[in-house]
């Protein structure tokens, strides 16, 4: 009788149910949500087309149909993995809430998608871009502050615009990052990283609101928490003073940080750890970074390689 009582009316209502599940109980980002929404909606009108009136109608076979159709409607290999996990993850949350006996979407299989090598920016140039904030200009000493940083701790940017000054220890040399599910984490805060932050520090500490426990770490020219795009708009403009244009992304410093490490020997549990993956196989496609650096080496320099 209970799981009757939860069983949705429509699939509109069941896909509610299951964002608020998704940002309540698993801390989804609202960029996630904002993935899911979308993929769930495609997913209700297909359904709707195919004659179930709500989601516990849909079989293995239905929603076989509806994976078919994402292939011939060429969207990348990419984004139907992602429409196709989004409709696992909804029915398997069905099943959790009794209004399906099994998850029919679970023989799903997303296409085989290639495998790219993350980009990363060479220790010369990660130099020429921490080089390239101005100190005496405005922002200089906060970007130069966000820029070491992330290449330090290994932080995402949405990580690194969450930052409050409570979350940073300089004495100790770390930073606490809470990462994807709300997974946190320590980070660590180099020399240069440690002096640059210092110095943001002591600059913002004379503006009105001083520092305290929940004020942001890093702001924008109002004072409040400097945005996701306000990163990527200093970045993009440091790499054109540094002759990077086009190089990079926030993403790319994280990419550095680990291949970086990997490339000077550190062990890559530390390196898992470090960047908060859940799992060993998502860190390890840096080592198919540092391998093919070094495959390339061995090709250019060896007289036997060819």
């Amino acid at each position: 009788m209970a799981a009757a009582d939860r069983s949705p009316r429509a699939t509109s209502e069941a896909i509610e149910r299951f964002l608020r599940f998704m940002a309540a109980e698993k801390g989804a980002s609202p960029l996630t949500l904002k993935s899911y929404r979308e993929d769930l909606l495609q997913l209700e009108e297909f359904l709707a087309s195919a004659g179930c009136r709500t989601a516990a109608d849909a079989s293995s076979t239905v929603l076989r149909k509806f994976a078919a159709g994402l292939h011939a409607a060429g969207y990348a290999a990419s984004t139907v993995a992602r429409k196709l996990a989004s409709t696992r993850s909804f029915y398997a949350f069905g099943q959790r809430e009794g209004w399906v006996r099994s998850n029919p979407a679970k023989p799903l299989r997303g296409p085989r998608r290639p495998r790219k090598l993350p980009k990363f920016l060479t220790g010369d140039e990660i130099v020429r871009l921490l080089a390239a904030p101005q100190p005496a200009a405005a922002g200089g000493l906060r970007d130069r502050a966000i820029l070491e940083l992330m290449y330090s701790s290994g932080c995402r940017v949405r990580e690194l615009v969450g930052l409050d000054d409570a979350d940073l220890d300089l004495r100790n040399a770390t930073v606490r990052i809470r990462g994807k599910g709300r997974r946190e984490r320590l980070g660590i805060v180099g020399s240069h990283a440690r002096d640059s932050l210092r110095a943001w520090l002591d600059a913002r500490t004379g503006a009105p609101g001083g520092r305290t426990a929940s004020r942001p770490l890093f702001t924008n020219k109002f004072g409040r928490r400097l945005s996701v795009r306000g990163v990527a708009r200093l970045l993009e403009k440091h790499l054109a003073a540094a002759g990077l244009s086009g190089r990079a992304s926030p993403h790319t410093l994280r990419h550095s940080f680990a291949t970086h490490l990997l490339d000077a020997g550190a062990d890559i549990r530390s390196v898992q750890e470090l960047l908060g993956h859940k799992s060993l196989v998502t860190t390890q496609i840096y080592t198919h970074v540092t391998t093919s650096r070094l495959l390339d080496a061995f090709d250019k320099a060896h007289p036997r390689a060819r």
